[in-house]
């Protein structure tokens, strides 16, 4: 803990020397948007040598301009209408933008989100429609401790009527949390809007913690790794699931559970899904984290009875992008579910391992799920 302290107080140190502690003029506003679908971002570091501005939307980073004031300024774009991340390189160190209350939910870095709307709302984008409700629930597990995991609840649902809804659990990638789903993935929106226009079904969508904290660490590729898929799958399958089924009105037939996610949670819901197929009738993975040398591991009942398998599941669909740094590795699995002639639906989109084709994979599956 003083470790800890010290560092805390180090940080807060050299923040104060670059203008951003207490005291520092904040008389500006980050990120603006201009009419013209351009964005001015700005950061306060008069002590600062050089600072760049990273963000998703470029493939470089862009170093900014100092004025008088030490107010370091860049305007970009136009830029693709979406949801981006981003943060400031001020000498080498990357910080988030004390600006913007967005931030981007994870244990790896510190981000903020810019949101770029075009002329057309997004299917991410609020509308006047009926809303759905997210919840911060929280269970117990004797080995892990209080866990917290967020449940959307869709306009119609009443917890006082008997009627019962199918069940999407949505998993979340490495080094992110149970939130970023909701703050980056904006499920709940998607949804909203998909059940007003008439195109996905009422659904409970559960987005739980999926590190096996303490037992496991918080570094960097931990969710991913064997150990944590085994204590992950006792606290979904014996703590998380009775909890939700309990409190909530879901149903509780394997034909009314979809398991989706991203990345390090994309290889998880794999994993979960096909290997209990008395559970799941819906596994979706979003550029799902894998290995070639563990197809065969990660994989042992769908393998087994390709044919049972085929039988068992509703729907197993693969998204990935062109760009995704995982696309090759899921080429190969690809190749090897067509040799054990399991079907599967794909989908490729443009772009790489980004938050912005999560939104865009969701939306696909959300249209299929329970239909």
């Amino acid at each position: 803990m003083k470790d800890f302290l010290t560092v805390c107080l180090c940080f807060a140190t050299m923040l104060v020397g670059y203008g951003q502690g207490v005291g520092a003029r904040q008389d500006f506003n980050s990120p603006e948007y201009h009419n013209d679908g351009k964005v001015t971002f700005k950061f306060r570091a008069p002590q600062a040598k050089e600072v760049k501005l990273n963000a998703q939307f470029s493939r470089t980073q862009m170093p900014m301009e100092k004025d008088t004031n030490g107010v370091w300024s860049i305007t970009v774009g136009p830029i693709e209408p979406d949801m981006y991340p981003y943060s400031f390189n001020v000498d080498g160190i990357s910080v988030a933008d004390p600006k913007n209350q967005d931030l981007f939910p994870n244990e790896g870095f510190q981000n903020s989100i810019v949101e770029i709307k075009g002329p057309k709302a997004d299917v991410h984008t609020v509308k006047n429609v009926p809303h759905g409700k997210v919840t911060y629930a929280y269970y117990s597990n004797p080995e892990l401790g209080e866990r917290r995991v967020l449940v959307y609840t869709p306009p119609s649902y009443d917890p006082t009527s008997a009627k019962t809804y199918p069940v999407l659990y949505l998993l979340h990638g490495t080094t992110d949390t149970e939130e970023t789903w909701t703050k980056v993935g904006r499920a709940n929106i998607i949804l909203d809007n998909l059940i007003a226009a008439g195109k996905a079904k009422d659904m409970i969508i559960v987005m739980p913690y999926g590190r096996a904290y303490p037992v496991i660490t918080k570094n960097s590729g931990s969710l991913r790794n064997w150990e944590n898929l085994q204590e992950f799958k006792k606290d979904f399958f014996n703590h998380l699931m009775p909890f939700v089924e309990s409190q909530y009105k879901i149903k509780k037939d394997k034909n009314s559970r979809a398991i989706a996610g991203f990345s390090g949670g994309g290889g998880t819901s794999l994993y979960f899904g096909l290997n209990n197929p008395d559970t799941f009738a819906w596994v979706c993975g979003f550029a799902p984290g894998m290995l070639k040398n563990e197809f065969e591991r990660n994989n042992e009942v769908p393998f087994k009875d390709p044919m049972a398998t085929n039988k068992n599941l509703k729907l197993f669909w693969i998204g990935v992008g062109k760009d995704d740094m995982l696309y090759s590795v899921i080429k190969d699995y690809m190749v090897v579910l067509d040799e054990k002639k399991i079907k599967y639906e794909s989908f490729v989109s443009e772009g790489g391992h980004t938050w912005m084709n999560c939104k865009l994979f969701l939306t696909e599956i959300a249209q299929k799920l329970f239909q």
